[in-house]
């Protein structure tokens, strides 16, 4: 599944509670060839599926993450640096596009936008990767061949937006792209053995995607499973010059 990784590889999925992040620890967790796949998320002590596979497999380490609290992030990375000595794969899944609890919705006008959705879509789904990546960047300073993806949005990118709306969702995940960009040409230079990528999952049935299904083709709404398999794949082939790019699901290149 990942046989472009070393054996005994350690991996991070961050947002691993649930959706795609969870799946993506499953099917890492079953690559034997995966020594440590360190699950990240708010509360993972809440989240009782990520719980039964830890207790199935030792392999997998739940660790307490919150993408939006700096603090927390550096928290983790500590603890992450005492139980693996390096890391391999960096996944980073969280992402906000809906949350009734506080009122966001996807905006369908201009009058729909305010400034609390925002804020807390661009904590999620821009500065919060962004952040992860500054305190782990440390356990990706070796030799061997190591990937931080991150998962975006076809929305996201400007030059395929035809539809508009989505205000806070598109322009976080554009910047969340952005930051992505710019972290590749650093590392570039000073961790040339990281391969920085965006990608996009295409519709997968969790609940980020649920209220949006409608319109959405049978054979174009994926499971998770299927999702993280195509992504994994792509995931594999990555060579160190496709660091910086925007990749789809099947490995097509996105407009920025």
């Amino acid at each position: 599944m990942l046989g472009s990784l070393p054996d005994g590889s350690h991996v991070l999925v961050q947002g691993a509670s649930r959706g795609i992040g969870l799946e993506f620890v499953r099917q890492c967790a079953a690559d034997a060839r995966i020594a440590t796949v360190v699950a990240a998320c708010r509360r993972p002590m809440e989240a009782s599926d990520l719980q039964a596979l830890a207790a199935r497999d030792p392999r997998v380490r739940p660790v307490a993450l919150d993408v939006t609290d700096e603090a927390s992030i550096r928290s983790a990375a500590a603890e992450v640096a005492r139980i693996v000595p390096r890391l391999h794969l960096v996944v980073q899944c969280a992402g906000l596009l809906h949350d009734a609890a506080r009122g966001i919705t996807p905006e369908k006008r201009l009058a729909d936008v305010h400034a609390d959705a925002l804020l807390a879509s661009f904590a999620v789904n821009a500065w919060g990767p962004l952040l992860v990546a500054k305190h782990f960047e440390r356990l990706l300073d070796h030799r061997e061949r190591a990937i931080h993806a991150s998962i975006s949005a076809r929305v996201g990118s400007i030059g395929d937006n035809r539809l508009g709306g989505w205000y806070a969702y598109r322009g976080s995940k554009a910047a969340q792209n952005m930051f992505t960009k710019t972290l590749a040409i650093e590392w570039s230079r000073t961790r040339r053995n990281v391969i920085c990528v965006a990608l996009h999952p295409g519709t997968t049935d969790t609940d980020l995607s649920n209220p949006f299904q409608g319109n959405v083709a049978p054979e174009r709404l994926f499971s998770s499973e299927r999702t993280v398999r195509q992504l994994l794949g792509v995931i594999d082939r990555l060579q160190p010059t496709d660091t910086g790019r925007f990749l789809a699901w099947d490995g097509t290149e996105i407009p920025w």
